[in-house]
């Protein structure tokens, strides 16, 4: 309410302020038909100022602010990947019973196009349930999703990260696997079926993890070149990915 008596005071400053501006001129040069005809001319160009204001400059405005908030945004991304993300592929790509389609896929290069990228997650996407954990994987992937629940914790809170769907469902996916393996006492005594409902979630959260994981690499090939090249020699797909640049 006191924001809609704020906007109707300006409006009626600026709508008296014309006035007084119009009746002076008119006072000073006693010249009513070029007061009014000016005033139509002026009149006549204010759909084509709407018009460049709201469709152009405030899509160009807009268009520029989701281009700094989708680079903040990245910025958390990445902070998960080298908090989480990456470990949390390794721990997973040490239980895939088939690991070689997915693995050869995944060597990324300086070389590769938006469409390589592009094919990839969506080969990914369909990708099927390899996975094969056992007793010791589970509790494993149970100790590490532990001690970083707070970090997941702290993710889900990020207002921001509402705006990025796929995320926000890859954070849901990890976070409800780590509460998943936190209710589970002893992996030794689960039965078949339990292990199977967990495969399942160990899943879903590698496959939503690898695919945001491929979109995270493509940004920084377009905008940071020097992150990428680290991520490319830190590749968690790549078994003989090296940090340290060797001499020739």
């Amino acid at each position: 309410m006191k924001n809609r008596r704020w906007y109707l005071s300006i409006f009626t400053i600026f709508i008296g302020l014309s006035v007084i501006f119009y009746y002076i001129q008119i006072l000073l040069f006693h010249n009513t038909h070029e007061t009014f005809f000016l005033f139509f001319q002026d009149l006549s160009f204010v759909p084509i100022d709407v018009l460049l204001v709201t469709f152009f400059l405030d899509r160009l405005m807009k268009k520029r602010e989701k281009q700094v908030f989708l680079n903040k945004l990245n910025m958390v991304i990445g902070v998960f990947f080298n908090d989480i993300g990456i470990d949390f592929i390794k721990k997973c790509n040490s239980i895939l019973n088939d690991a070689d389609a997915i693995i050869s896929s995944l060597q990324i290069t300086a070389n590769w196009t938006d469409k390589d990228f592009a094919s990839v997650k969506n080969n990914l996407a369909l990708t099927p349930n390899h996975l094969t954990p056992d007793t010791e994987n589970l509790e494993s992937l149970q100790n590490f999703l532990q001690t970083k629940k707070q970090s997941l914790l702290a993710l889900l809170a990020n207002p921001n990260l509402l705006e990025h769907d796929e995320f926000t469902n890859l954070l849901w996916a990890v976070f409800h696997l780590a509460d998943e393996l936190s209710q589970r006492e002893n992996f030794t005594a689960l039965p078949q079926t339990d292990i199977d409902h967990l495969k399942v979630d160990v899943h879903r959260a590698y496959k939503l993890v690898i695919i945001e994981w491929v979109s995270y690499i493509k940004h920084l090939k377009r905008d940071y070149p020097y992150l990428f090249s680290v991520a490319i020699r830190t590749n968690p797909f790549n078994p003989d990915a090296k940090v340290v640049i060797e001499d020739l």
